[in-house]
């Protein structure tokens, strides 16, 4: 690190908090920018917390000024368009902290980690390995921080069976934006607790959470299942997520002609088998792959076998179009970094990513696909994604946190992930583009979806659209818990 810049007299602080603020240029640059490179926001400082309490006196020093000035709390930078980012104010480097990870018992709430909010999954898992334990709800990717993935909600392909992360929380610490550390739970101070998981970090900072744990596996059946009809293929994924199949993860996702190298979830397959399947898919175009995992130890390999012939029988994927690999835990857990290392080597992962991801109605679905993955990304092919699209149950959230899915009384809703990759912030615009272009269409034909990680609202009217019938206490909950609008600026809500 450069020298640090102590001379914050503009800033109202306590020394012991100013000698902790920074503004050298590596750490504006790396508070400047996020994983998706193509958004930027210069903050006046980058305060490097050793407790809590720094981020309490920080937050309080704030909000008794009579210069308040905006908050942001950044994790692992994995925000898409300056979400963590705080123009001309303090970005919290919450990494900085080492609240650690403790796993506990207790005869009412059963395994549970109380884990700081700056820790990363991968470490929470391994900790919890240890003791035979891990969390039951995960992100495609661990290299995110416990208070970011918190404050969105946390989704992967085991969310229809247990809910997103923020289902699997017994209780929080939070920093609101009036300075005061409050620690919450389902029957303490509620309202917080509702507000903040899913709350984009309009309410607070999240500096611990009890996570729910279980009994970890060792490894896991891991099969794709290729489809040329987008019909039967989700046809088959509701079937798979409604009935009781002990399966534990179920995702799918589109695979276009010519996978590119720089699609992670193209290395699944062997060289053979991929040369297979991307020949079907020039010939149609495009095809979708039906994913499922099925968690096993040692002792039961046979079993879990026979089981899932079973089940594959009564599903309809392309004959000889199966693939099966068979990998530990944790290396099915941690897919996506394995992956993310090689293509770090090859120049294809720090590059601008302009994603889209969205909650789309079960009735929208195969609107959305002729309209969206046929007639755009298809036939424009401005990028080869990833791109995921699986069901998720709505019975498994909470509607009394700040999450949002779509309004729909439905028993299922989708999950779109349009995951592109630019070569340069030029293509990344053009992608960029295409993504508003794919926000319209959804709204001139009436399908009522909802975006996750949303980036595109740029005006009050359209966060109130997007927060529906909850828009209303989210407000109230911020005139409460930051009535000075410090927090997460990056959001651009208020």
């Amino acid at each position: 690190m450069e020298e640090r810049n102590t001379s914050f007299s503009s800033l109202p602080l306590p020394l012991e908090i100013a000698t902790k603020l920074y503004a050298d240029s590596t750490s504006i640059k790396t508070a400047s920018s996020d994983f998706g490179k193509l958004f930027q926001e210069t903050p006046f400082a980058v305060f490097y917390p050793s407790t809590i309490s720094d981020i309490v006196h920080l937050v309080k020093s704030s909000y008794t000024s009579s210069s308040p000035f905006k908050i942001a709390a950044r994790g692992h930078g994995h925000s898409v368009h300056g979400q963590a980012m705080a123009k001309d104010g303090v970005v919290v480097e919450m990494t900085s902290l080492s609240g650690g990870i403790k796993v506990s018992w207790s005869d009412y709430l059963g395994f549970y980690a109380d884990v700081g909010g700056e820790q990363l999954w991968i470490d929470v898992l391994r900790t919890t390995l240890e003791r035979g334990l891990s969390p039951v709800s995960w992100t495609d990717y661990l290299y995110l921080t416990v208070g970011g993935t918190l404050s969105n909600a946390g989704i992967s392909g085991q969310t229809f069976l247990h809910g997103p992360q923020i289902s699997n929380v017994h209780e929080l610490d939070v920093v609101t934006g009036k300075g005061e550390f409050m620690t919450c739970s389902k029957n303490m101070n509620s309202e917080l607790f509702y507000g903040v998981l899913g709350g984009l970090g309009q309410f607070g900072i999240i500096t611990r959470a009890r996570i729910v744990l279980d009994k970890a596996p060792t490894r896991v059946k891991w099969v794709r299942m290729i489809y040329e009809d987008f019909d039967i293929f989700t046809k088959d994924q509701e079937h798979l997520i409604s009935k009781n199949y002990g399966l534990n993860y179920v995702e799918g996702s589109l695979i276009m002609k010519k996978s590119p190298a720089n699609n992670w979830r193209s290395s699944f397959f062997s060289i053979l088998d991929e040369e297979k399947v991307n020949s079907l898919a020039s010939k149609r175009g495009v095809v979708y792959s039906l994913e499922v995992v099925k968690y096993y130890d040692e002792f039961s390999v046979q079993p879990i076998n026979e089981e899932l012939d079973d089940i594959f029988k009564d599903l309809s994927f392309k004959t000889g179009f199966i693939f099966k690999k068979d990998v530990s835990y944790v290396d099915f857990l941690n897919r996506v970094r394995i992956e993310e290392l090689k293509l770090q080597c090859k120049g294809l992962w720090d590059v601008p990513h302009p994603w889209l991801n969205l909650f789309v109605p079960k009735s929208g679905i195969l609107e959305f696909n002729q309209q969206v993955f046929v007639n755009i990304i298809q036939k424009e092919a401005k990028s080869s994604g990833p791109f995921l699209v699986y069901p998720m149950k709505r019975t498994k959230w909470d509607d009394r946190m700040s999450a949002t899915i779509p309004d729909e009384d439905e028993d299922v809703f989708y999950t779109i992930g349009l995951l592109h990759s630019a070569r340069n912030t030029e293509d990344g615009k053009i992608i960029d583009d295409q993504n508003k272009k794919i926000l319209n269409v959804c709204a001139e034909i009436g399908i009522e979806i909802k975006q996750y990680l949303p980036r595109y609202y740029t005006t009050k009217e359209e966060w109130i659209k997007h927060f529906g019938a909850k828009w209303s206490l989210f407000e109230e909950r911020k005139a409460k818990y930051d009535p000075k609008m410090l927090l997460s600026p990056g959001q651009r809500i208020f």
